[in-house]
């Protein structure tokens, strides 16, 4: 009977864990769209692209840091698991040291590190 009792306890532990998970319950917010990881890559890897073709074509300082800023906003949207997270973040450092760059006015820098974290970021791929 004590060994009944047990199980039963731990079944019924698992099931309320199982029905009361944040995870189960966890929706979209309203009005938010979420993206696929492959597609999230994609979209921040054609906005370092253009935020490289607005440096080649003579950005002010101002809209090149705007450009990089959109292209680290949109990274957000890169989620997919622990690897790929670490990985983005190691790539959105060289979207913040870009941002950098262009505030202190060195595109050319800011180009070249923008450039890096185009590879870092399609590499990610790799990872999903």
């Amino acid at each position: 009977m004590k060994t009944l009792k047990t199980i039963l306890l731990s079944l019924f532990i698992a099931a309320s864990m199982g029905a009361v998970s944040t995870s189960a319950l966890a929706e979209v917010d309203p009005g938010r769209i979420v993206y696929k990881p492959a597609d999230a890559i994609d979209m921040v890897v054609a906005k370092i692209q253009a935020a490289i073709e607005g440096i080649s074509k003579g950005a002010s300082n101002e809209e090149a840091v705007a450009l990089i800023k959109k292209a680290s906003d949109a990274s957000k949207e890169i989620n997919a698991n622990d690897r790929v997270d670490n990985a983005r973040a190691k790539a959105n450092r060289k979207l913040k040291s870009a941002m950098a760059h262009a505030k202190e006015s060195a595109l050319q820098e800011a180009e070249q590190e923008l450039r890096d974290a185009k590879k870092d970021f399609e590499a990610l791929k790799s990872l999903l």
